[in-house]
């Protein structure tokens, strides 16, 4: 298990239960103590989570982990899912991406097809992102034209938010936006934990043509603070093969067309 899986383990730990002990820590890594005692102390530096005598408590970031610390988790799902999603995307399109580690991943996928790749005529695709690790992995691709969205950037996601973000959303259209969210309920549709990532997104799925959900199984059944769209305002969820069944069937009863990959 490397440094930062590890350290994305541990943080969810403490999501789960609040605080832990750094014998449990030993146990539920297979790490030695020395080993837990330097990752708290490193995790705590960075405000984190507060270390206690012999242990950890959660801090008020740890239920919404920076982007860098979740990539580790479900790599290869996500990949999956962001190939799928990829997949979907016409050359010529103009497709709106929001943040995270899926949504980076799709980001990703576009941009070494050799379909667009080999475009010869100028712009092959056109991706409008609020999402600034996105925007910069996609800035020297020159087959693909970058739009971004202004807004204040969050260091969890480093999504662009705020009115200057929803501004520009509003005066555009996308023929596709594919959102990354933390969670999707048959009930409540697709949400996020913070309403001004939330607020974005919404923006660009009502300026889309077609909405692309992409995903984890993790996210699959649970509910979050603040809705994204309902279930009938996305066309497609792009999950993987771990998704609960029933939960899928209720969505597919909705109309949504669901792919598990």
């Amino acid at each position: 298990m490397g440094t930062h899986e590890r350290w994305t383990r541990l943080l969810e730990i403490l999501g789960d239960r609040g605080r832990i002990e750094v014998g449990e820590a030993v146990e539920l890594l297979s790490v030695s103590a020395a080993t837990v005692r330097r990752d708290m102390d490193e995790l705590a530096s960075q405000q984190l989570l507060v270390r206690t005598r012999g242990g950890a408590v959660l801090s008020g970031v740890a239920y919404d982990l920076p982007l860098r610390y979740k990539t580790a988790r479900r790599a290869d799902e996500k990949l999956r899912i962001a190939k799928a999603a990829a997949a979907l995307i016409p050359p010529g399109a103009v497709v709106g991406l929001n943040g995270g580690t899926t949504t980076s991943e799709v980001a990703r996928e576009l941009a070494t097809r050799a379909d667009l790749a080999e475009h010869n005529n100028g712009t092959a695709l056109t991706v409008v992102t609020n999402a600034i690790n996105i925007a910069n992995e996609l800035a020297v691709r020159p087959y693909v034209k970058t739009v971004v969205t202004g807004g204040v950037a969050r260091p969890n996601s480093y999504e662009l938010t705020g009115p200057l973000a929803t501004m520009v959303l509003q005066g555009i259209s996308l023929d596709y936006a594919i959102l990354g969210v933390n969670a999707v309920d048959p009930k409540n549709g697709a949400a996020t934990h913070d309403e001004g990532e939330a607020s974005a997104n919404r923006a660009m799925a009502e300026r889309a043509d077609k909405v692309i959900i992409v995903a984890d199984a993790t996210k699959i059944g649970r509910r979050a603070f603040a809705q994204v769209c309902a279930v009938h305002e996305f066309a497609v969820l792009i999950t993987d093969k771990e998704a609960p069944e029933e939960i899928i069937e209720q969505l597919v009863a909705q109309g949504t067309e669901v792919h598990c990959v």
